[in-house]
């Protein structure tokens, strides 16, 4: 197992006497150690129920509890703070989006003021810079996209001639319980209407109004750069840190990894401590398929780093111990203090009294005791609490997924197809594979979704073509008839080709499967795969759970 080289030497000489020291204090303090977790445990249990604070069988049980079962179920989706019902708790309320009524009162005013009340339809050019061309565009999109909402807007600007407008503006979509915004800008035809009202005659595509487009320099729309040391000789020393060694759970799953840093980043909130974050990830086999593990994946390719640097205290890694070795060069006679646990049953609530520095914890045990959320396990489960809030999906990859939208007007259905090895394994799933055939497909969706609507298809399937038999009935759409959004010259290819130090980045299974899902859920009819296009079991032959 890698493991992360110290600036200090003689930890393990300094163990031995920390470890004589403990055994003569540990007579003294034992009383009062089991007094105080005593009062912490009654004290939580008359708590209001937080289900985060339930162990980790029960999460299975809110996870599960959602609409988007065949995603929850199988693990192929990654749950976040924005899928987390409560889970977005940042201290920043979302401001009131645009209503209608917003919208009407702002025309009635700007029509009180227009002196002869009469205009000429077929006056050019359109004015742009009108208060009037921002109310009739807001108006138009609060008609066009009921399933947005819309928030601040920039100034209209000259479209590609006299009667259009470019403008830009900030939207969430409703379903979604994140706080954070999008941006979209497109193109708009007006006409001004003899009422002295404009009017949107036809609005353009996603990212259209190429003439509102924000200039674009890296670290605007997602700022996730690693801040620069800190100058100040002192500053290193004022706070204190939770460094987790790397464990057992690199190379694991994608939720497995998220479970145990949040495991990690409730204790350093709970210890009121700075956590010391490693931005290389390892993406695992499983999780994309036709490939080996592959090491030293960035941490920013799948989550929100600027958010979680926002919403938590936390230091990267490697800034993390450059900082540690130069304060040790610069000052020879006031070494910083770490303590090292190597034992993760050593429970949180015994290190609240801790003064040194860095606690520093190893994980070198044989799996799965080298797992970082073994430490949440037991009594910590009492008090350490999982900050959901602070970890969201890729601003990145949330961009795709609402081009994706965006590009499909925000007015589609999803249909979720599993094929891929369960339909070739016909002892466990004898049926799967015929059930999702294409000509079976076209049967069962006849009462479930209206033809000519847009359907997005999310799929493990990888014969390109293979719902194009649907086109009859429907307008099919799939992941990869979107591949411009991360193909070179897109934005996402460019901003992780920086970050990955001019190196292309591959669009991996786990981001394939994190848009799939989030684009079907935005959908407005869900059909899912396992009882509802099949009867077979979702785990195989004999596994479904009796009504």
């Amino acid at each position: 197992m890698p493991k992360v080289a110290s600036p200090l030497g003689g930890i393990k000489s300094d163990l031995l006497g920390e470890n004589a020291l403990k055994l003569t204090t540990n007579a003294c303090f034992g009383v009062m150690v089991i007094a105080v977790v005593t009062l912490t445990v009654i004290a939580v249990t008359y708590q209001p129920p937080d289900p985060w604070l339930q162990p980790s069988r029960f999460m299975t049980k809110i996870f599960t509890a959602v609409e988007n079962a065949t995603y929850q179920k199988d693990g192929s989706i990654l749950i976040t703070g924005e899928d987390v019902p409560g889970g977005i708790v940042t201290g920043a309320a979302a401001p009131p989006a645009i209503s209608q009524s917003d919208v009407q009162a702002a025309e009635e005013l700007v029509l009180s003021k227009v002196t002869d009340g009469v205009c000429d339809p077929n006056s050019m050019p359109i004015n742009c810079s009108d208060p009037g061309v921002m109310i009739a565009i807001e108006k138009a999109n609060l008609d066009k996209f009921p399933d947005i909402e819309s928030f601040e807007y920039g100034a209209p600007v000259r479209g590609s001639d006299e009667t259009e407008c470019d403008i830009a503006w900030k939207f969430k979509p409703k379903k979604e319980n994140s706080v954070r915004m999008y941006k979209d800008y497109r193109r708009y035809k007006l006409q001004l209407e003899p009422s002295c009202a404009y009017a949107v005659l036809d609005a353009g595509d996603w990212h259209s109004g190429k003439n509102a487009r924000p200039q674009k320099f890296h670290g605007i729309d997602v700022n996730d750069s690693v801040p620069a040391q800190i100058e100040a000789d002192d500053s290193f020393r004022k706070r204190k840190y939770l460094y987790y060694s790397r464990g057992g759970d690199y190379c694991k799953g994608m939720s497995h990894f998220q479970w145990s840093l949040l495991c990690a980043l409730g204790e350093a909130q709970y210890l009121d401590r700075t956590f010391v974050l490693d931005l290389d990830l390892c993406l695992s086999a499983a999780s994309n398929p036709g490939h080996e593990d592959e090491k030293v994946k960035d941490f920013r390719f799948y989550f929100d780093f600027e958010h979680l640097m926002e919403a938590a205290s936390v230091i990267e890694q490697k800034q993390f111990l450059k900082e540690w070795e130069d304060w040790n060069s610069r000052h020879s006679g006031d070494q910083i203090t770490y303590k090292v646990v190597s034992d993760f049953k050593v429970a949180p609530t015994q290190l609240q009294g801790e003064e040194s520095t860095i606690l520093w914890r190893t994980f070198e045990l044989p799996e799965p005791d080298n797992y970082w959320y073994r430490v949440c396990e037991g009594e910590a489960e009492k008090v350490i609490q999982r900050p959901w809030n602070v970890l969201w999906k890729s601003k990145r990859l949330m961009n795709i997924v609402n081009s994706i939208c965006g590009s499909l007007g925000w007015d589609f259905d999803s249909l979720h197809v599993v094929r891929g090895q369960k339909a070739q394994n016909k002892e466990l799933w004898p049926n799967l594979d015929a059930d999702t055939a294409p000509e079976a497909l076209l049967q069962k969706l006849k009462d479930k979704i209206d033809e000519k609507r847009n359907v997005y298809i999310a799929t493990n399937e990888l014969q390109p073509g293979y719902f194009e038999q649907l086109n009859a009935s429907y307008k099919v759409f799939v992941l990869d008839d979107f591949q411009y959004l991360w193909a070179p010259g897109s934005e996402w290819y460019s901003e992780t080709t920086a970050l990955a130090n001019g190196q292309p980045v591959e669009f991996d299974g786990n981001m394939r499967a994190e848009v799939d899902s989030e684009v079907f859920m935005r959908g407005k009819k869900h059909v899912e795969t396992f009882g509802e296009l099949t009867f077979d079991c979702k785990d195989g032959v004999h596994t479904c759970k009796s009504s």
